[in-house]
């Protein structure tokens, strides 16, 4: 089996990997300024997404705007993500070069998707492959890939703790090498428990001080976490932003959801913003909690809320994910001023951190790969892909974290590289 990283190799974004030159596994945007594409747009037989975020998804339509027409194979809750996704990129960027795609191939898309469940296997591009659940997002799967010699596990991103909305992933087949993702690599996350908990008496103390809290998320899971969280301790919340299309699109997909009464109650425990009429600025002058995209502060309605509330000191901004380093959110934290609308401006509001990552961490890595010490591990998806890579050879393991653009070959038990060596230093 050939495997060749067209995008996420010592990065974190583009996810997309190339397996024996005919199945493709995900290809995502990296969302920086300018986007960056995968590598090269590759004519294959099949696609197989592994969740919805724009970092594995986001590029798939643009592989429908020549004459090849593979199908497309992802979950239900994925197609829907993604296909909602693509539309707000082509909103955004729709006849720029940011943006390599266009409504017709959103629409060729629709024709060519499949849709699969768990534990389902199929057959895309002469390969038999199976979703497992991955626990990061509703929908978002590990693919196991068999090309009837060797056995592959893709992790995409997933995480091994439950969450509110998701549950942990459990499943470790047994494989002939793994490809996992680091993103949290360096990284050890809080105990959810009190993170909620101390997430919950901040919320709390600044609405009972007479303030109002602007929680800025990501629409796409973080949004559905926070609501869930907010429910389970009655605290009342506004919602705007894409997270609201998001909630409504999820509740569709009970089955892919951890509770799905619970997330029901969520919604029900929220207000949805319209932004008509001036209502967000007379929601920004409450004493309430407004969940708003986006979750780096680069857009959407949270640019509306921060200017109106960044003056009083009682008043609270807690953002509930990592920062990348460029963004508005990142700006904030590291000068208390940032950008908002093409002015910059200070904040004089409070401004928090905690992590609700959907991410495994150090730990949460290490104890999934606990279940593979005899095989061969790819790593990808991190900022640190070969220092993770460097300390599991130390542990042990026959890790290796190829280049962009490298092509290994994993047979049974093996993983070679014409530019690596067996323990996954670069050949000279």
């Amino acid at each position: 089996m050939n495997v060749e990283f067209l995008g996420s190799a010592r990065e974190v974004g583009r996810s997309a990997i190339l397996v024996n030159d005919s199945l493709l596994l995900d290809y995502g945007l990296l969302t920086a300024k300018p986007m960056q594409y995968p590598l090269r747009e590759p004519a294959v037989d099949a696609v197989v997404v592994s969740h919805g975020h724009l970092d594995h998804a986001g590029a798939v339509p643009s592989l429908l705007s020549g004459s090849n027409r593979p199908e497309v194979h992802w979950t239900p809750p994925t197609r829907e993500l993604a296909m909602l996704l693509a539309k707000d990129t082509l909103r955004l960027h729709g006849n720029t070069p940011q943006c390599p795609f266009m409504e017709t191939d959103l629409q060729r898309l629709t024709q060519v998707s499949v849709e699969h469940g768990y534990y389902e296997p199929f057959e895309a591009a002469g390969h038999t492959v199976t979703l497992l659940p991955a626990g990061h997002i509703p929908g978002s799967a590990h693919v196991l890939v068999d090309d009837g010699d060797t056995r592959l596990l893709y992790t995409g991103d997933f995480h091994t703790a439950n969450q509110r909305l998701v549950s942990a992933s459990q499943d470790r087949p047994d494989v002939d090498a793994i490809i996992t993702e680091s993103t949290y690599a360096d990284t050890t996350h809080s105990d959810r428990k009190t993170l909620e908990r101390e997430f919950v008496e901040s919320v709390r103390t600044t609405i009972w001080q007479g303030g109002t809290v602007i929680v800025p998320v990501f629409a796409i899971g973080r949004t559905q976490e926070l609501l869930l969280v907010c429910e389970a301790h009655d605290i009342d919340c506004y919602l705007d932003g894409m997270g609201k299309q998001v909630t409504e699109l999820l509740r569709q997909y009970p089955a892919f959801v951890r509770d799905a009464e619970a997330l029901k109650r969520a919604k029900a425990n929220a207000r949805f913003v319209t932004g008509k009429n001036g209502q967000r600025e007379r929601i920004a002058s409450q004493n309430t909690v407004i969940l708003t995209t986006a979750g780096m502060l680069s857009g959407g309605p949270v640019v509306s809320y921060i200017p109106q509330i960044r003056q009083h000191p009682t008043n609270k901004i807690t953002l509930t994910g990592y920062q990348v380093a460029g963004t508005p959110g990142r700006e904030l934290v590291d000068t208390g001023r940032a950008e908002f609308d093409g002015r910059v401006l200070p904040v004089s509001a409070q401004v928090e951190q905690y992590d609700f990552s959907a991410h495994a961490d150090r730990d949460g890595l290490r104890s999934f790969l606990e279940s593979y010490r005899e095989t061969p591990v790819v790593v990808n998806h991190g900022d640190d892909c070969e220092g993770f890579a460097a300390s599991l050879r130390e542990d042990g393991f026959s890790a290796s974290a190829p280049a962009l653009g490298e092509t290994v070959t994993i047979t049974e038990s093996t993983l070679e590289s014409p530019n690596r060596s067996h323990d996954g230093s670069v050949v000279k």
